[in-house]
């Protein structure tokens, strides 16, 4: 059994983590206002841009001259996973749930017969992941330096995956992030940006809309999806940080209560152990006295 002196520094340890839970547990509500601030600002442009490349797109459709990040190269055989993950842990499951997603995809692709690679963004990703596709990974990102996101991050990303797609590196591109919807709730996602997948969309009152296009809709789409491309990795980026936050401040509010459950049962133990030993002694001295 330990002794009380053991049982002391226990209970002042347990004391000082769960100071350090509740402290990171503040820090991250404070940074997950902003955070989702951010990533519900992002939401209505990344979807209004894809209403307005749709409509490009239907014009286009019948031209035959559509861009290769549009059309695709007409193969499925190889395709890139681009897993964006957060750079710190102490989120709960946040990073393997996203990590999970992708390696289950991979896996049921290579089933099938296609080769897969990975480029990921965000260590805990890339440290998961390369110990079971190493060398499948073809690139890595990490943005633990940068303290405030910005849309040349996402730019950056968004060009070394068109430069890959150009020099007939892949096929398909499937990007995976979290969805942020609450504190509690965070959704892994995946979605197809190469080639780009348009959801149709039919008009109110039936009518569809005729548009002419200056310069011409191939044209417009050749500078268009680049950029789009770079806004869904920034929409993606902003999801996950509003999530990595929302996911640490349920972590961290876990973690405060579960210490708090320690506390009390270590305090428990170490009272009674304490009154035993006060009792052991107390007929001790009883017992000597009545034997003198």
């Amino acid at each position: 059994m330990a002794s009380l002196k053991d049982m002391r520094v226990r209970i002042a340890s347990t004391k000082a983590t769960q100071k350090i839970t509740k402290a990171m547990q503040m820090v991250a509500a404070s940074k997950l206002r902003r955070a989702q601030t951010a990533a519900e600002a992002a939401r209505p442009y990344a979807e209004r841009m894809d209403a307005v490349i749709s409509n490009i797109a239907g014009a286009a459709a019948g031209s035959g001259n559509a861009p290769a990040l549009l059309a695709g190269t007409g193969n499925d055989k190889v395709h890139l996973l681009l897993v964006c993950t957060g750079e710190r842990g102490l989120s709960g499951a946040f990073n393997s749930s996203i990590v999970r997603l992708a390696r289950e995809r991979a896996l049921s692709l290579m089933s099938q017969g296609k080769e897969v690679k990975f480029f990921c963004v965000g260590r805990k990703g890339y440290e998961q992941l390369r110990r079971q596709f190493d060398k499948q990974i073809v690139g890595n990102v990490e943005l633990r330096s940068v303290k405030v996101l910005g849309f040349r991050n996402a730019e950056d990303v968004a060009k070394q995956v068109v430069a890959m797609f150009e020099a007939g590196d892949f096929d398909v591109c499937t990007l995976f992030y979290s969805r942020f919807k609450s504190v509690i709730a965070q959704i892994p996602t995946a979605q197809q940006i190469i080639p780009l997948v348009l959801e149709e969309k039919e008009a109110a009152n039936g009518a569809t809309a005729v548009y002419d296009y200056e310069p011409a809709e191939d044209e417009i789409l050749s500078s268009l999806l680049p950029r789009n491309l770079a806004v869904q990795v920034f929409r993606a980026l902003l999801e996950n940080n509003a999530s990595f936050y929302g996911a640490q401040m349920s972590a961290m509010d876990n973690a405060t209560r579960n210490a708090g459950d320690m506390i009390r049962k270590q305090t428990l133990i170490y009272n009674r152990t304490r009154q035993a030993m006060i009792t052991k002694e107390l007929i001790e001295i009883i017992s000597g006295a009545e034997a003198i």
